[in-house]
């Protein structure tokens, strides 16, 4: 009796922790695998190298001289990338992404509802300027300009340089996001596959009785 509730015990202690141990390699699965993994824009600024992006949109802000500010979000309006022509300009960055993100997706969701195909630029006219908004695959394109600017020649550009903004989206979601890891967090993590190696062969050593 005592010998099969000790195997019973080995048996299920096995079982919790080969869960524990699975569902933890899931985890780093779905954290490594992940086609692109957005937390924060700056975050994500620190973890991709933006200067490819930042060419082509230094490309779009040059082409005209009424463009104030360029920026590239994606989807859900986090920030990517941007560049301004005038320093001193203030402006919310990260919330201004947002919001023209957010009004595309949903002049976008209105186009499908009313079967009028694909969207490819949303324009805002105010009375001190213009904002502009692309798609550019999975990123959102937006440009900031002053009242006269030459709007012909704006959506131009947009759609020349929108597809080679998709291009370089494509190349970088394809690629997996390696987060940085300290010295202390890499010594952990072996030191908690060594132990977890050790409790395998005890438990194997313990099913022999």
């Amino acid at each position: 009796m005592w010998k099969n509730s000790r195997k019973c015990f080995v048996r299920n202690y096995r079982n919790m922790n080969l869960f524990k141990l699975n569902r933890k390699n899931i985890s780093k699965e779905r954290l490594y695998n992940q086609n692109y993994i957005w937390r924060t824009g700056h975050e994500v600024r620190k973890l991709i190298n933006v200067k490819a992006f930042d060419n082509v949109l230094s490309k779009i802000i040059k082409a005209e001289a009424g463009i104030r500010k360029v920026i590239l979000v994606d989807r859900t309006g986090l920030t990517i990338a941007h560049v301004s022509k005038f320093s001193y300009f203030p402006i919310d960055v990260d919330g201004v992404g947002a919001i023209a993100s957010a009004v595309f997706v949903a002049s976008e969701e209105q186009g499908v509802n009313l079967d009028l195909g694909d969207l490819d630029i949303v324009s805002s006219e105010f009375s001190k300027g213009k904002i502009f908004a692309a798609s550019c695959g999975k990123g959102i394109l937006c440009v900031i300009t002053d009242n006269d600017v030459n709007i012909g020649l704006v959506r131009l550009v947009l759609k020349r340089e929108a597809s080679e903004i998709e291009k370089l989206l494509n190349e970088f979601l394809s690629e997996k996001i390696q987060f940085p890891t300290s010295a202390a967090e890499e010594a952990a993590s072996a030191a908690e596959e060594s132990m977890e190696d050790n409790l395998e062969e005890a438990l194997k050593e313990l099913e022999k009785f």
